[in-house]
């Protein structure tokens, strides 16, 4: 037999294959394929077969993956160890000694919480209270509760469902009418949560890419709206007109020649951390000539300042329709609840479907909305209530700022929620920490407490954890403070007599042996 010549057992093998292969349809064609392909070459048809049975199998075999299984088996024994070993971080941080403090001495006040309060313990004495926002006394206002409980008996306690569905009623309509009115703008849009209205209006116009120019020192509510815009944020010192400027110049020359993008300025009119106000019409000034839009927190300058309680732009003397975006607070001075912005038609009708806090949250219960319209109307028809407001800040500030040797007033004069601080002087000679300054703020509150007058601290958010060093502008905490809250339904002497008791306070524990370095 030669070398290149099949055994006869291997062509006895072949010869029955190929007559069973006969049998096959369409067999006829893969043995002319074999018998044109083999030309006497064995080799040449064993590595055809080879490729053939390959991708038989290759096709025929299930998937798999390539990669190698990186998950470990364990032992019922293993897993156990190590859920011992497992120790969880906490949910909350444990309470620091100012916390434990206050919550141990925290007032709890019986009844309604007016003007004069009872205060739990010590025979629930009356105290006059200056921690509330009910500057005009709104809240015991006997026909605003009238139809609050009559709009309560006509539409319920709440709609229970967003505005976009079925949460929209016609008191709301109405409201938003009545505000928009009432500022002098086209249009309004309320949502039903005042903190959520800011952060809910920023990101639904400004997005990644866009620029924001914020003031260094703006509440919570609008970092947590820039840090949902994702924008680009550039930051300006606190109220410093000059420094806005060059901030707005310097975005205009990097921009030449780029991609336009949409620009916004975003501040307070009344600083809720600080107290102060801003210029608002050298601000107007500079948004029109640097191409920017301008949204103007009034939270808590809205219902307090202008002849009519309109806000900022009323007492500034400024059109409303030149603020691009005006958001405001409802609660406090107004005594309703949730938010609003009030705008052009196109800006409000843009947030019907955009604004998230709008679009899915529940609408404004309807009396609330009532509340707010009736609020809105008693103070376009009753401007002494504004004057008379503004009367007993003047007879509180002179009881304290200029009188007091260890702590100043950074609120603007018509603010009134006074804010007091401890005098760098003081400060510097006591070298006192952040928290030694909370410390010693919080024993005058116990203090005046203790003398019959309620007051409170100014409390705001902590540093967020890992934050890096280039971000620590964007937590800005401000200096520790009391916030003393002016009403009208003080006289002129239960205000006299409570700014005279405050002051002493701060006096008695400056001057005392736990403060006295």
């Amino acid at each position: 037999m030669q070398g290149t010549e099949l055994p006869a057992s291997a062509i006895k093998f072949l010869d029955k294959t190929l007559v069973l292969l006969q049998q096959i349809p369409g067999s006829a064609i893969v043995i002319r394929y074999i018998r044109s392909s083999h030309q006497n070459d064995p080799i040449r048809t064993l590595v055809e077969l080879f490729l053939f049975v390959f991708a038989v199998r290759y096709l025929l075999a299930p998937s798999y993956s390539t990669k190698k299984d990186s998950q470990v088996s364990l032992t019922e024994d293993e897993i156990d160890e190590l859920v011992d070993d497992w120790s969880p971080e906490p949910l909350a941080d444990e309470e620091t000694e100012l916390e434990r403090a206050e919550n141990e001495k925290r007032p709890i006040i019986v009844g309604p919480a007016g003007p004069k309060c009872k205060v739990a313990g010590s025979g629930s004495k009356v105290v006059t209270n200056l921690a509330s926002y009910n500057h005009y006394n709104f809240a015991h206002n006997p026909a605003l509760q009238e139809k609050a409980i009559a709009a309560v008996r006509t539409y319920g306690v709440g709609p229970c469902s967003p505005p976009g569905f079925y949460g929209t009623q016609d008191v709301h309509m109405r409201s938003e009418a009545d505000i928009a009115a009432h500022i002098g703008t086209p249009a309004c849009i309320i949502y039903a949560q005042a903190f959520s209205t800011i952060s809910s209006v920023i990101p639904a116009f400004s997005k990644r890419g866009d620029i924001i120019v914020a003031d260094s020192s703006v509440n919570y509510a609008i970092r947590k709206g820039l840090q949902l815009s994702r924008s680009t944020v550039r930051w300006f010192s606190h109220n410093d007109m000059s420094d806005l400027e060059r901030v707005l110049s310097r975005i205009v020359s990097e921009g030449r020649g780029k991609k336009l993008t949409r620009r916004f300025i975003v501040t307070e009119s009344i600083f809720e951390n600080v107290g102060d106000m801003v210029d608002l019409p050298r601000l107007i000034e500079l948004k029109s000539r640097y191409k920017f839009r301008i949204i103007l927190d009034e939270t808590w300058s809205y219902g307090v300042i202008g002849r009519t309680g309109r806000g900022l732009t009323e007492h500034s003397h400024v059109d409303p329709t030149q603020v691009d975006m005006i958001v405001g607070s409802l609660a406090g001075a107004m005594a309703s609840g949730g938010g609003f912005c009030a705008a052009s038609k196109e800006v409000v009708e843009h947030q019907r479907l955009s604004a998230l806090a709008y679009t899915f949250s529940a609408a404004l219960p309807a009396f609330l909305a009532t509340t707010a319209s009736e609020t809105a109307h008693l103070l376009q028809q009753n401007p002494a209530l504004i004057e008379s407001l503004a009367e007993n800040i003047r007879t509180m500030r002179a009881q304290l700022d200029p009188r007091s040797e260890w702590v100043r007033c950074t609120s603007c004069i018509e603010n009134p929620v006074l804010m007091l601080v401890l005098k760098e002087s003081v400060v510097h000679e006591r070298s006192l920490s952040l928290k030694e300054e909370e410390n010693l703020l919080n024993d005058v509150v116990e203090e005046c407490l203790a003398n019959g007058v309620l007051v409170t601290r100014l409390k705001a958010m902590p540093p967020a954890l890992g934050v890096a060093d280039k971000d620590l502008v964007r937590e800005w905490q401000p200096r520790p403070a009391i916030k003393v809250c002016v009403s009208v339904a003080l006289t002129k002497r239960e205000i006299e007599r409570a700014g005279t008791v405050i002051r002493h306070a701060v006096t008695a524990v400056c001057r005392g042996r736990k403060w006295l370095r």
